[in-house]
C-alpha cells in the first residue's frame, strides 16, 4: 500500500469494480450485492436523526435552547456537508472497505505513510466505540422513559446502566449469531426511519391544541449551564447537531459490496448527509413547536424530554406508541453501529494494530462473524458509559468523544489530499476546482469542533460535572503513540517485516467475515 507517484490528476482508469479493487491491491472477496440506494441507506440509518437528535434534545434544551436547537442544526449540517464532500472525493479514488486509514496511507508521503495510517485508525476505533456507546446509551434512556410511563419504572443512574448493558448484549448477540437477520433489519430500518419521522411530525403538527410561536422556536435562548458567556454556550451547544452527523463513512466501508462503487460510495456519503439534514430539521421543528411546557419537559420524571413532549401533545396512548417508534429506530441504529464498529476492529487488527490482534481478527467458521471483535466493541462502549454512575454530564462526554475521534479520522485523509495537490489522482466523482476550498473549510471546521467539544460543558466544574472527553482522547492517543515509537513503527503495514509475514501465514485459510 505505497502511495502513487506524483503526476497529473487524471480520473482513475475505466474498468470494472473488481479491476479497480485489484489496482488498489485487493482481491474481490465479498459479494457485490448492494445497489447505490442500499449503500446510501446504510449511512442514512447510522446517522439516524431519530436517535441523535432526540437523545441529545435535553442537552440542547439546557445549552442554548430552541434557538440553538434550530439554527445550530442548520449551521452544523452545512459544515458537515463540506466534510462529507471532501471525504466523498477521496472515496471515489479509493473505493475499498479498508476505509479511512487506507486512504491516509495512500495519500501520505511514503516515509510517514504508516504513521498517518496508524493514528487515523486509532482515532477511528475510538470514535466508533464512542458512537456505539452514545447510541445504545440513548436507547437505554428512552427505554427507561417508556418503562416509566407504562409500568411506573423509576429511572435511576444504576437502572439506566443496566438497560444500557442489556441493549449492548442484545446487539452483540444479533451480530454474533444473526448476521442474516442483521442484514434484513438494516433494510427495514431505512423505511422505519423515513416513515417514523413523517408520522411523528405529522402527529405533532395536527394533534396538539396549541403550539409554540415561531419567535419561540427560532429566537428563544436558554442557558442552564452555569456559564455566563452566551457565545461560549452557543459554541459548546453545537455538539447536539454535530453528534448526530456521524457514521456516514459507512458508505465508504461498504464499497467492496456495492456496484459502481467509485460513484455509488461517494454519492452515498453526500446523500446521507443532506437528506438527514432535511429530515432532522423537520423533526426538530416538529418537537420544538409542540412543546406544551418547557420546564415540564426538561424536568420530566421520564428523563427524556422528547418522551414528555409526545405525552403532553398526544396523550398517553399516542405518546407511548410514538415513543416506541423512536426506541425502535434507536435500536436499529445501535445494531448497525455495532456491526460497523466490529468490522473496523476486525480490519485494523488484521494489520496487528490492536493489542491481542490475533484474537480480534478471528472469524467464527460456523457463523463467519468476527465474534471477538463484536464483543470488544460492546465492552468498549459499556466502559465509556460507566462514568454516568458518578458523572451527570457523562452522556455529553461520550458524544464528545465520538465526534472528536471520528472527525479527526475523517479529516486526516482530506488534509493529506490537500498536501498532495495536483498529484492526487481523482476518481470519477470529484469536486473539480472546488476541491481545495471545500477541503480547507472541512479541515478548519474539524479543528474548531475538536477544541470546542473538549471544553467544560457545565459550571462549576467538579468531579460530577467535568467533561472527561480530553482524558479518554489523551489515554488512547498516548497509548497509540507509545506503542508506535516502541514497536509498531517497525512493522505496521510493512509487508516485508517478519511479524507481518507470520501474521499473514497464520491467517491464510481462515474464513472472511460474512457481511450482513
Amino acid at each position: 500500500m505505497n502511495p502513487p507517484p506524483p503526476g497529473p490528476p487524471p480520473a482513475s482508469p475505466p474498468g470494472s469494480d473488481e479491476e479497480r479493487l485489484a489496482q488498489l491491491g485487493y482481491t474481490q472477496v465479498l459479494a457485490r450485492r448492494m445497489s447505490a440506494f442500499s449503500n446510501y441507506a446504510v449511512s442514512f440509518t447510522i446517522i439516524s436523526v431519530l436517535s441523535g437528535c432526540l437523545t441529545m434534545y435535553l442537552f440542547g434544551m439546557n445549552t442554548g435552547g430552541p434557538a440553538l436547537i434550530t439554527w445550530g442544526w442548520v449551521g452544523v449540517g452545512l459544515m458537515t456537508l463540506f466534510v462529507g464532500l471532501a471525504m466523498a472525493e477521496i472515496c471515489s479514488a479509493y473505493p475499498t472497505s479498508a476505509g479511512l486509514y487506507f486512504w491516509a496511507h495512500r495519500l501520505a508521503p511514503t516515509r510517514t505513510a504508516a504513521a498517518w495510517a496508524w493514528f487515523t485508525g486509532w482515532f477511528n476505533v475510538l470514535g466508533q466505540v464512542a458512537v456505539t456507546a452514545g447510541i445504545d446509551f440513548g436507547a437505554a434512556s428512552f427505554l427507561g422513559a417508556y418503562l416509566n410511563l407504562q409500568f411506573d419504572f423509576t429511572v435511576t443512574e444504576g437502572r439506566t446502566i443496566l438497560l444500557f448493558a442489556a441493549i449492548l448484549v442484545l446487539h452483540g448477540l444479533l451480530n454474533t449469531f444473526g448476521v442474516r437477520i442483521v442484514g434484513l433489519l438494516n433494510s427495514i430500518s431505512v423505511w422505519w426511519h423515513v416513515a417514523g419521522v413523517a408520522v411523528i411530525v405529522g402527529a405533532l403538527a395536527f394533534s396538539p391544541d396549541s403550539h409554540q410561536s415561531a419567535s419561540f422556536v427560532f429566537t428563544e435562548f436558554v442557558n442552564n449551564t452555569g456559564w455566563g458567556s452566551g457565545l461560549y454556550v452557543v459554541l459548546i451547544g453545537l455538539l447536539m447537531a454535530q453528534y448526530t452527523f456521524t457514521g456516514y463513512d459507512a458508505s465508504a466501508h461498504m464499497t467492496e459490496e456495492t456496484h459502481d462503487a467509485s460513484t455509488a460510495g461517494p454519492k452515498g456519503i453526500v446523500r446521507s448527509i443532506w437528506t438527514s439534514w432535511i429530515a432532522g430539521f423537520v423533526l426538530l421543528l416538529g418537537f420544538t413547536f409542540a412543546i406544551q411546557s418547557y420546564d415540564g419537559a426538561r424536568e420530566s420524571a421520564t428523563g427524556a424530554p422528547p418522551a414528555q413532549i409526545l405525552l403532553d401533545a398526544l396523550g398517553a396512548t399516542g405518546g407511548k406508541l410514538l415513543l416506541l417508534v423512536v426506541i425502535g429506530a434507536q435500536l436499529f441504529c445501535g445494531m448497525a453501529s455495532v456491526t460497523a464498529n466490529s468490522r473496523m476492529i476486525y480490519a485494523f487488527s488484521r494489520d496487528g494494530a490492536l493489542p491481542f490482534s490475533h484474537v480480534w481478527h478471528s472469524v467464527s467458521p460456523r457463523t463467519r462473524t468476527p465474534v471477538a471483535a463484536v464483543w470488544l466493541a460492546a465492552l468498549g462502549a459499556l466502559v465509556l458509559g460507566l462514568p454516568y454512575l458518578i458523572n451527570v454530564t457523562a452522556y455529553a462526554a461520550v458524544t464528545s468523544i465520538a465526534v472528536i475521534g471520528l472527525y479527526i479520522a475523517y479529516v486526516i485523509p482530506t488534509l493529506l489530499r490537500l498536501r498532495r495537490g495536483d498529484a492526487f489522482e481523482r476518481g470519477p466523482w470529484h469536486l473539480g476546482r472546488w476541491s481545495r476550498p471545500v477541503g480547507v473549510v472541512a479541515v478548519g471546521w474539524v479543528g474548531v469542533i475538536t477544541v470546542l467539544f473538549m471544553l467544560p460543558q457545565v459550571s462549576p466544574v467538579t468531579w460530577e460535572t467535568f467533561n472527561y472527553a480530553p482524558i479518554a482522547v489523551l489515554v488512547v492517543l498516548g497509548s497509540a503513540a507509545t506503542w508506535w515509537w516502541a514497536s509498531a513503527r517497525h512493522w505496521f503495514l510493512n509487508p516485508e517485516h517478519e511479524r507481518t509475514l507470520a501474521r499473514e501465514a497464520a491467517r491464510s485459510g481462515q474464513p472472511e467475515p460474512l457481511d450482513p
